[in-house]
Parts: structure tokens; C-alpha cells; sequence
């Protein structure tokens, strides 16, 4: 209904105000009774002192001009209120997108470890940020969120919903991840010599702080891996992006172990199996040795948070 008002509004309906009646009317006092403006007992289809009231106040709590009639832009400021996550399909367009939907968004993203602003409104950082994520979940990354990335971000509710964003790194003591090495089996591979290289340091590094780890190297792996240890292949770059695969960059370290976690639940293949892209064989000024350590140490630390949030 609420786009059909619109419409209307665009096509030129006159302002709203004391003494209307009709389903305009019913429109507007739901979405104050929505935003707890309104009673629901106040809610009849009759413009009445009430709604005035309740247009006053929402005005005032959203910076608009204080009126008690429905104007085009107290309208569009309803509208952009009550939207809610998953409303409509979302990308990036001029005039941008902008609603309590797209912050909701942004607030998620943001709580899972993909940065962008918080603003509502749907701009580059934001459509970059949703890229990221829908390649972090194995998802076509076109920057649209429509059904199949609203029901990736629904059903990971309970690692956004009320947690503020970007989070920083959860650095654990020697006895936590020691704990956490000997309780989540993971197989780490590479495709090159410089990906195995990352993959046996990790293990090195695993072994060394828990000789009853089972994080290890596929190198090092006596037995073929079970159905249920998760495969975590290191690449570099985009060379083992594929669809349905979760792919995590190296970028923004203090998110990674939230965004390696979200990979991780969206692991449904069978082993499970998720890629860690990168960014090339060389960490600053550093030679192959010291940058493939560097990876390692980074990669260990972020992979044991990862595991301990997904415990907690």
C-alpha cells in the first residue's frame, strides 16, 4: 500500500492533514503506530488531533520542519522509517537507496566484520562492504542484496543483532587457544609453494603451542581428512574464488576472525570448506620466508578467534 501512496505523492496528492479520511489516512497512522507514535487504539482512517500530534513528533525526532500534516517529505521520511530488512532488493543506483533497511544492513555487515558506513543510505562503501560479504558466505558477488543474501544475513542474526560494529580482534591467552587447537580439527593446504609454505607454518606454529592439535597442514595429515574436519585451502588473490566455496580476504585484520567465522558457518559442503584469498606472496618490504610467517602467525591467531567466538 505504501507504494501505491507514494505514487500518488509523486503524481502530485495534495498534503494530508485534520479531518481526512480514507486509507492514506490508515497508512500514515499505522507507520506512526509502527514507530510508537501512535496507540493502536488510535489508528481509525480518520486524521484526527492525535495523528497531528504523533506527525509533530515524529518530525521533530527526525530534524524535519515541525508541521502536523503529511507533506511529500514527511511522507518519504515515514516510508524510509518503516522499511525493514529485506523490504526490497537493494544495489547500488542513483538516487542512492536510503531507509532504516539499508541501515539495518549496514548495521549487520558492519557487526560482521565488513566496514561501511551507517548512514542508510545504499553508496559505494556499502555496496563494496555486501561484495565482500556475499564472497565471504560462497554468493554471486554482484552487490544486490536480494533473497539469497537477506536469507545469509538472517540466519547469522544472532552474530549481528544488537552488537555494535566494526569489532575489533579477540586476542586469546596461550591457555584459551591451546584449548581451542585441540578441540577443532582443521585441514590447512595450499596450491603453490609459497601457499604450502603458509599452511605448514601454521601447523608448526599449532603443534607448537599444543602438541595435541589438530589443526594441521594437509602435508602433514597421515589420514584422508573425515567429513567433519573443515578444509581451509590458502590461496593468493582470486585464484580459488568460486561459487558456493566461502572466500575470506586477508584485509582489515582486526575483523578477520569475525569475518573467517561467518565463512565458517556458511561451510555446507561435504567436507565443509572454506578459501582464505592473499593479497600476494609478499608482506611489506619482507622476503618469501618472513612474509609466508608473517600469514602464518596472522592467520593462526585469527582462524583460533574464530573458533572460540563460535563456541561462545
Amino acid at each position: 500500500m505504501f507504494l501505491a501512496c507514494l505514487g500518488r505523492y509523486n503524481a502530485g496528492m495534495d498534503t494530508m492533514q485534520k479531518n481526512d479520511t480514507g486509507a492514506g489516512v490508515l497508512d500514515v497512522q499505522q507507520k506512526l503506530a509502527e514507530l510508537n507514535f501512535l496507540a493502536d487504539s488510535q489508528v481509525t482512517g480518520t486524521y484526527d488531533d492525535a495523528t497531528g500530534v504523533a506527525v509533530s513528533a515524529f518530525c521533530q525526532a527526525n530534524g524535519l520542519p515541525a508541521t502536523t500534516q503529511v507533506n511529500e517529505k514527511v511522507w518519504a521520511a515515514l516510508l524510509d522509517a518503516t522499511f525493514h530488512l529485506g523490504d526490497r532488493t537493494l544495489y547500488l543506483r542513483m538516487p542512492y537507496f536510503h531507509g532504516n533497511d539499508v541501515k539495518q544492513l549496514q548495521n549487520a555487515l558492519n557487526a560482521l566484520g565488513f566496514a561501511c558506513n551507517d548512514d542508510g543510505i545504499f553508496g559505494a562503501y556499502t555496496e563494496l562492504a555486501l561484495r565482500k560479504f556475499q564472497l565471504n558466505m560462497g554468493l554471486p558477488s554482484d552487490g544486490i542484496a536480494g533473497a539469497f543474501t537477506y536469507r545469509a544475513v538472517h540466519n547469522l542474526h544472532h552474530s549481528w543483532e544488537g552488537k555494535p560494529g566494526p569489532q575489533a580482534a579477540v586476542h586469546l591467552g596461550f591457555a584459551r587457544a591451546s584449548d581451542v587447537l585441540e578441540r577443532n580439527a582443521l585441514c590447512l593446504f595450499g596450491t603453490d609453494s609459497f601457499t604450502r609454505s603458509v599452511a605448514a607454518r601454521m601447523s608448526n606454529l599449532a603443534l607448537a603451542t599444543n602438541p595435541a592439535s589438530k589443526i594441521v597442514s594437509a602435508d602433514s595429515l597421515l589420514v584422508a581428512p573425515d567429513e567433519d574436519m573443515l578444509l581451509v585451502q590458502i590461496v593468493v588473490g582470486q585464484e580459488g574464488a568460486q561459487q558456493s566455496v566461502p572466500f575470506v580476504t586477508f584485509d582489515e585484520e582486526e575483523t578477520l576472525g569475525l569475518r573467517l567465522r561467518t565463512a565458517m558457518g556458511a561451510a555446507t559442503q561435504t567436507p565443509p570448506r572454506i578459501a582464505i584469498s592473499l593479497p600476494s606472496a609478499q608482506w611489506q618490504d619482507a622476503g618469501e620466508g618472513r612474509s609466508a610467517q608473517h600469514y602464518a602467525i596472522a592467520l593462526l591467531d585469527a582462524i583460533c578467534a574464530a573458533l572460540s567466538l563460535e563456541t561462545e
